[in-house]
């Protein structure tokens, strides 16, 4: 028999919802066939003076205490008020389902017969997931006060409405607290039913976004007897995290603190954060109870924040007054009242609009699978569908504050108070919202500012902790099991100096050894810890595999001269590096012999070629600078051209005999002899070094050589350089040798390609620097390192032990200890690099482009600036010559003195020439216009 269309459950828990579901409606159905009722008719009204409302929640309870007189009030309130709802009064049917998932579900589908159009409530989420399939079908709003499970906001669930605060945002919350304070592991002990599963479900997704993680989840049942509570809290005790996470029910989560006190968990050192249960069981009273308070010492709880306003203190001052059972309500209590006010708002816009109540059967329930069960009191609310519509576009103020809907049907602005348990109460040390994240400021005014959830912004006051301490707790220790960590160390065949078997306390020695205790030494608490040797000591052993054994939880951690790769920090987590590395080539190398072109070396034959061509554009420039001015730059077009090019290559001697005579010229030959002084000093010097420092060749110059030969090539046995060589380089495995022991190294590299040795060895600078030292500099290191990486200690995914180490080394490396160990285990001769670096070092454009181009520059605007000169020039010349007038014996006849002279003959006369010119027809012109004037004026007579 199917009793629910259209809606898919999933999972082995909704399906045994839906059997208990089946078997509650065949006793529900029977007894209501047993008393006559049928009710096959429908029921229509258009604006009833009177609608009916279920009420489903545990009246005896934390929240049902504090949530019956908010709702009577709220009722009582609605009803009086002329406004809402003119001429029709709500009615609540209250139904107490006595902490039972089975009793209220038989509660829920009761009211379904009693024609409600909305039911408030239920307070458990487990009820909400058994009771949603039938509100679905029969299109009765569901409103919950207290459900916070976030699955209930599936579209599986469209008529289920939650008026408080989902828990999906609460553990984003708790999320964020643990980010803020630096942990990185939590414990969670929580109910094992919806509410609690469902939860920290989402609790993990938050942290993994954090990089934190649940390491644990402690799950015990609804009603555990305190035995099984307190063999819960031995295990977790017993494991690293002292961060717990206690999300459970208000009614009986004082038991796992009144245990954990017994247990001595409730000390320095322990992190101890609620959710919302425990405000709303502490907020009942005014005054706090000392024997609860002494349970709660240094707690961190989250509250649903609420802001202050006018109604909120209203309903406060009023609260005695209806009688209730607690002195004082919990946030639970205000989204119970609230709940009422929405539904009469909702059914207020339902009736302006036309809305009709109709009540209809269902006509696919008498004909499931022919059965005689009847169901048909159970009816379809018609317009069910818009009413809900109406619920989810509502906007209005409340108790709680702005009362709104987003689209994955949450209350918009979400936020918590974050508390402090200590002495006789507690004190609010910040707040959270998805707006602002944790701020010192209440979310009602930042959400009046921009938004800004940047790790800087968040601020918390500083809480008091467990056993009444102020520093914040690390937040994890080292199992409480006897166990100290297993820590792997390799037992090199080569290079022991880093790391090998020892006969004393240790049972290891080496450089990484003494870096590591140095470091753990550093640390505020102890670190117990045993070294397990990795390998056969016959060969090295293969540092991936012992990586991978790491991340398997083989061991806890490795200590050695373990390499940082990519692949490796995928699966493990490394400290901070003790030790720079990378890899490079180690090759023979010979001595060269000189060669008569050795002078050509110094520079790149482009910084040749460019120094070529600037002496004769800097020659060139000079020459038509002091051409009309210089006589020792006139002559003959061959006796000039020569005086160019002798002029420009005699500067590089400071050697020129010309004098230069123009302002302009004499500015280029400056800036020109400023270049040639540094490229002449910079050429002797990187001569004088190629002749006199010993020159050695390899045939193998850097990798890329490598990598085109077909040589062999040596490698360290157990290094990643064999991963690398083939896996990025594409080097044919044929290729690659490895080798175990230094010996093998020289004999491998003396012997040559040619006879059964190799060509070059790739491996870390570390071990070559060592190995240079020695053999006595014998070999040499070829090219440039061609990676760059360093030597870390590897852990356990998440460890936090990683993270403090690294702080360790970081201050080894300050204080000066990590140079001295490494003095201690690896003083060593160095060898001066004697490879062939002279294409490295040769002089090239590069260093002297910046110098070329400000004289290119200063040479163009001095040629721009003499050629305006002789344009301006040239044309007072042509102006004046052509037009200048000379009277004849007869004054009608004139004739021209002068005719235009070409610019290429004006440009070669001599500037001197010119000037005269000029000078000459300028006082010519002077004396002509004073005759005029004297001609032209008869004298005054006198």
């Amino acid at each position: 028999m199917r009793l629910v269309t259209g809606v898919e459950m999933e999972g082995g828990g909704l399906l045994i919802g839906k059997a208990i579901l089946l078997l509650i409606f065949c006793v529900w159905a029977s007894a209501k066939e047993a008393m006559g009722e049928t009710g096959n008719g429908s029921v229509s009204s258009a604006r009833p003076s009177v609608v009916n409302v279920g009420v489903l929640f545990t009246f005896d309870s934390v929240i049902g205490r504090a949530a019956n007189p908010a709702l009577a009030a709220a009722r009582d309130d609605v009803n009086n008020d002329s406004t809402v709802l003119p001429g029709t009064k709500l009615n609540l049917i209250f139904h107490d389902t006595n902490c039972s998932g089975f009793l209220g579900t038989v509660e829920a589908l009761d009211l379904m017969e009693k024609d409600v159009v909305a039911v408030i409530g239920p307070q458990s989420s487990g009820i909400a997931h058994i009771i949603s399939p039938v509100v679905n079908e029969l299109h009765v709003p569901l409103l919950s006060f207290a459900a916070t499970d976030p699955t209930l906001t599936a579209l599986q669930f469209p008529y289920f409405l939650r008026t408080t605060q989902n828990d999906y945002f609460q553990m984003y919350a708790i999320a964020d607290l643990v980010e803020f304070y630096g942990w990185r592991e939590v414990i969670a002990i929580f109910v094992d039913d919806d509410y609690g599963r469902n939860g920290i479900s989402i609790l993990g997704d938050a942290l993994a976004k954090k990089r934190a993680k649940i390491s644990y989840k402690a799950a015990f049942t609804p009603g555990a007897p305190r035995s099984d509570i307190i063999n819960l809290l031995i295990g977790v005790n017993l494991m690293e995290s002292r961060v717990f996470v206690v999300h459970v029910n208000p009614d009986s989560g004082l038991t796992i603190f009144s245990v954990a006190k017994y247990l001595r968990m409730m000390i320095a050192g322990y992190v101890w954060i609620a959710t919302d249960w425990l405000p709303s069981l502490l907020d009942l009273s005014e005054v706090a109870d000392p024997s609860t308070m002494d349970l709660l010492q240094g707690v961190i709880a989250l509250r649903h924040h609420t802001p202050d306003s006018d109604l909120k203190k209203n309903f406060t001052s009023r609260w005695k007054s209806l009688k209730p059972e607690t002195t004082s309500f919990n946030s639970y209590a205000l989204y119970a009242y609230d709940s009422i006010w929405l539904l009469a708002r909702a059914l207020d816009v339902f009736f302006s609009q036309g809305g009709n109540i109709s009540l209809s059967a269902d006509p696919r329930l008498p004909n499931t699978n022919g059965s005689t069960i009847n169901f048909t009191g159970l009816r379809i609310v018609n317009e069910g569908h818009k009413l809900l519509q109406i619920l989810l576009g509502m906007n209005f103020t409340g108790l709680t504050g702005q009362i709104q809907y987003d689209p994955e049907k949450n209350l918009i602005h979400p936020a918590f108070d974050i508390l402090n348990i200590g002495g006789t109460g507690f004190r609010i040390i910040g707040f959270w919202s998805n707006y602002s994240g944790l701020s010192v400021i209440a979310p009602d005014i930042l959400y009046t500012k921009p938004q800004n959830t940047s790790a800087s912004n968040q601020r918390l006051y500083s809480p008091i902790w467990p056993g009444e301490i102020t520093e914040k707790p690390r937040g994890w220790v080292f199992p409480n099991n006897g166990k100290p960590l297993q820590i792997a160390v390799p037992n090199r065949v080569s290079y022991k100096e880093f790391a090998s078997k020892d006969n004393g306390p240790l049972g290891v020695t080496g450089y990484c050894i003494d870096v590591f205790e140095a470091a753990v030494n550093l640390l505020p608490y102890a670190v117990p810890h045993t070294y397990i040797l990795y390998g056969d000591g016959l060969r090295n052993p293969s540092y991936t595999n012992l990586v991978s054994d790491v991340a398997g939880n083989k061991y806890d951690a490795t200590v050695g001269d373990i390499t940082i790769t990519t692949n490796r920090t995928r699966i493990v987590d490394f400290t901070q590096p003790f030790m720079e590395s990378g890899l490079v080539i180690v090759a023979p190398v010979k001595e060269t012999k000189s060669s008569p072109w050795a002078f050509l070396r110094p520079f790149t034959v482009e910084m040749w070629c460019v120094t070529g061509a600037f002496f004769l554009f800097v020659g060139a420039v000079v020459w038509i600078l002091e051409h009309r001015m210089n006589h020792e730059f006139r002559g003959p077009p061959s006796q000039q051209l020569i005086t160019i090019f002798w002029f420009s290559f005699s500067t590089m001697f400071f050697a020129h005999r010309e004098n230069t005579v123009s302002t302009l010229g004499r500015l280029v030959l400056i800036l020109w002899l400023f270049v040639v002084l540094i490229i002449n000093s910079s050429y002797t010097a990187s001569l004088t070094s190629i002749l006199t420092v010993q020159q050695l060749t390899s045939k193998i110059e850097g990798i890329e050589s490598l990598i085109s030969s077909t040589d062999p090539i040596g490698i360290q046995d157990g290094s990643f350089a064999y991963n690398y060589l083939v896996n990025e380089l594409n080097i044919a495995q044929s290729r690659i040798r490895s080798l175990k022991n230094l010996e093998e190294y020289a004999h491998v590299l003396q012997l040559g390609p040619k006879n059964g040795g190799v060509a070059a060895i790739v491996d870390e600078l570390p071990y070559i620097e060592l190995f240079l030292s020695k053999t006595k500099c014998q070999f040499s290191v070829v090219g440039q390192e061609f990676t760059k990486s360093g030597w870390g200690f590897a852990f356990q995914r998440d460890s936090p032990l990683a993270v403090d180490l690294s702080t360790a080394i970081l201050q080894l490396s300050e204080n000066g200890d990590l140079q001295r160990i490494h003095d201690k285990w690896l003083s060593l001769n160095g060898c001066s690099a004697k490879s062939n670096q002279v294409d490295a070092t040769r002089l090239s454009l590069t260093s002297f482009w910046g110098l070329f181009l400000i004289c290119g520059i200063a040479s163009f605007l001095a040629l721009t600036i003499f050629f305006c000169r002789v344009c301006l020039q040239y044309r007072r010349y042509n102006l004046e010559g052509e037009e200048q007038e000379v009277e004849d014996l007869e004054p009608s006849r004139r004739r021209r003195t002068m005719s235009s002279t070409s610019f290429k003959n004006f440009i070669d006369k001599k500037e001197a020439e010119i000037k005269e010119v000029l000078k000459r027809k300028s006082s010519g012109d002077s004396k002509r216009h004073a005759s005029q004037s004297s001609d032209g004026h008869p004298s005054s007579p006198s």
